[in-house]
């Protein structure tokens, strides 16, 4: 398998990091993951920017354009000759002394590979449980960074619970799932949590708030407690590899009928619409 390593494509058996890599040490850097259908890169213009906006955010200054970036991860798929699957994208502030503060002028680590996905079927069909969790994580959720611990240690609770997932809620409002965002439907309305430092704005999230404007379904970008989470008719999550997953189950409590419901249906197939629209045009 092909990686690319700093603008070239390599052998991943030839890719090496420095032990002082700040991003293996400090957790220093961003990330991004995309999405491949039909041997194209979903969303990629999308993707690309909030990767440089992300690394805007820390002060890193990435050593190439938006759109060199694009070209060689085109060039990544195509080596690897990838048709469905994903694509991992990361920067790292390069590599120092093992100090809090950095010195001027690091080269940044820039590091992407290809890699399977398997689509989650089962789930989209029949919908998923999940369990409800403290958020503890820091203020700057809107900058996709390395720094996953928290995520990760309540996703590991939530599987050891046999849970798919798990909402996070701070002072007592629903915020996101630990890799998803998350929306609420009552009374035919879509619910999610604004766009703010609270949240990482997912490229997902942004499609499908585009389709549900586009369909003239009804939404709003709310808040919501614990409580109305709860209570809602449908609730689904959404991320990039996950796309649009019915939520059918919340800490052992049903959610509406326990099934998954209409708007979420019509959700998925919009989504599913809008990929195959988009792939086959630049396929």
């Amino acid at each position: 398998m092909k990686v690319l390593f700093n603008g070239r494509l390599m052998d991943r058996s030839e890719c090496a990091v420095d032990i002082e890599d700040r991003g293996y040490q400090f957790g220093d850097g961003v990330y991004e993951v995309i999405r491949i259908y039909n041997g194209t890169l979903y969303t990629l213009d999308e993707h690309v920017a909030r990767f440089f906006k992300s690394a805007a955010e820390i002060r890193i200054d990435l050593p190439f354009s938006e759109d060199e970036l694009q070209s060689d991860l085109k060039e990544l798929i195509k080596a690897n000759q990838v048709q469905d699957g994903g694509l991992y994208l990361q920067a790292t502030r390069g590599t120092a002394p093992r100090k809090h503060q950095y010195p001027a002028g690091l080269a940044p680590q820039v590091t992407a590979y290809t890699f399977p996905i398997k689509k989650p079927v089962n789930e989209q069909q029949n919908g998923v449980s999940v369990i409800t969790e403290d958020d503890l994580r820091w203020l700057r959720c809107d900058i996709k960074s390395l720094n996953l611990l928290y995520n990760v240690m309540i996703k590991q609770k939530a599987h050891e619970a046999s849970s798919f997932e798990a909402i996070l809620v701070r002072d007592g409002l629903v915020t996101e799932g630990t890799s998803s965002n998350v929306y609420a439907v009552k009374d035919q309305v879509i619910y999610t949590h604004p766009a703010t430092n609270l949240i990482l704005n997912g490229i997902t999230r942004r499609t499908l708030l585009e389709l549900i404007r586009k369909n003239g379904w009804q939404y709003k970008e709310k808040a919501m407690s614990k409580d109305e989470l709860m209570n809602a008719d449908e609730v689904f999550i959404s991320s990039t590899t996950a796309e649009v997953i019915p939520v059918t189950v919340i800490d052992g409590q049903n959610v509406g009928t326990g099934v998954p419901g209409p708007r979420t249906k019509e959700v998925q197939k919009a989504l599913e619409e809008h990929i195959l629209s988009v792939t086959a045009a630049f396929s």
